[in-house]
């Protein structure tokens, strides 16, 4: 795993190209909508709760976290 989504900022996840893609994949435009920026300073999975809705769901944070757990 590259990333502890426990400990590591989304705000550093989105400088990899791989994390945005991820993201983009699940949810297209999510990685450039403005609300974004008050999602940086959470830990990655702060975020993914708190955006859930924005990602289409709990079934969407879970492939998400899938994803994100299997970049080495």
């Amino acid at each position: 795993m590259r990333y502890d989504p426990d400990k590591t900022m989304l705000g550093t996840m989105l400088n990899d190209p791989e994390v945005v893609a991820i993201l983009e994949k699940h949810a297209p435009g999510i990685t450039t909508n403005p609300m974004i920026g008050m999602a940086k300073g959470m830990t990655a999975s702060q975020a993914l709760v708190m955006g859930s809705a924005m990602l289409g769901g709990p079934q969407v944070v879970d492939a998400v976290r899938a994803e994100l757990d299997a970049l080495s």
